[in-house]
């Protein structure tokens, strides 16, 4: 079973999200000048209540496009870019992570830009990224989705994994990306995608975003994501949380066995709710669209 779900879920440690269009506002970073003013870039768009949306790993904003095309007219969208994904500039260091850097700079953004109890919306290592906000910066976010996301990705390949032992195969996983070729890559990227994003009509913007991301900071990304374990922080978390996953009968193991996996990992959330999304692989976004839609609508409703 978890060999299943790790050819299928797990495929998320590789690269990928997609670049669609999308027209907006470019925000400076609020600590310009200074290293952390690159970790991140931001675009805002419409009018509202703030949802700060966070893509995943080498994954572009543009990710977001159909969800910002429902909720422009109601809500004011931050949609975060992170350095180094999807053809922007790379952070001149990555070797000390590359989420946990962002997440202090949209703290810092938040601050700045005087948005009180934001919405945070992340996908993948974005998700683990609102995680990180919720759980280190509790007073500064109002509510949390977390989109086919965990606390601890290395859960996918075996239960009992600690961030010590599984931080050998994350040297091994890190360096052996920053090693392969450009055609390794790519080919090793194009087989990945038919886990990661059931539509077909989605794969080639998908493909096209990750190989437009800087090779030192992916690979310093998934070396973090194996490694990091936010379940002992999930109770610092104040805000409410619902979990949005996915799952399809492709992925070969019961849907049980999959809300199983989700339901322990967040087991010390104190407030948390969870929602399936039937018929898509990782990218729900662009699988369920409609269905992806209706639930943020929901959340943000409440």
């Amino acid at each position: 079973m978890r060999a299943k779900i790790l050819a299928t879920v797990g495929a998320l440690l590789w690269l990928l999200s997609a670049t669609l269009s999308a027209a907006s506002d470019q925000l400076p970073s609020p600590s310009a000048g200074h290293s952390e003013q690159r970790r991140i870039s931001v675009q805002v768009e419409g009018a509202g209540k703030d949802v700060i949306l966070i893509p995943g790993l080498a994954s572009s904003r543009e990710v977001w496009a159909d969800l910002v095309s429902r909720l422009r007219q109601s809500h004011r969208l931050h949609l975060i870019q992170l350095a180094g994904f999807a053809g922007s500039p790379a952070p001149l260091d990555t070797e000390g992570g590359v989420m946990a850097p962002a997440v202090e700079a949209i703290a810092e953004y938040i601050r700045a830009q005087h948005i009180h109890a934001p919405v945070i919306i992340g996908h993948s290592l974005g998700g683990e990224a609102a995680l990180m906000l919720g759980a280190r910066h509790p007073d500064l976010v109002g509510r949390l989705m977390i989109v086919d996301a965990l606390p601890f990705y290395s859960l996918l390949m075996n239960p009992s994994a600690t961030s010590e032992t599984v931080a050998p195969h994350a040297v091994q996983m890190r360096d052996s990306l920053l090693a392969a070729s450009a055609e390794q890559t790519e080919n090793m990227q194009k087989l990945s995608i038919a886990r990661l994003v059931k539509t077909q009509a989605s794969r080639p913007c998908v493909l096209a975003a990750s190989i437009n991301s800087d090779r030192r900071a992916v690979a310093n990304a998934v070396y973090e994501l194996m490694v990091t374990d936010l379940r002992p922080e999930l109770s610092h978390i104040r805000a409410p949380v619902e979990v949005v996953y996915a799952y399809d009968p492709l992925y070969g193991v019961p849907s049980s066995n999959v809300d199983a996996l989700f339901h322990r990992a967040y087991a010390s959330t104190s407030n948390v709710q969870f929602t399936r999304i039937d018929g898509s692989f990782h990218f729900v976004m662009l699988d369920q669209p409609e269905r992806f839609a209706s639930t943020v609508e929901t959340f943000l409703g409440k």
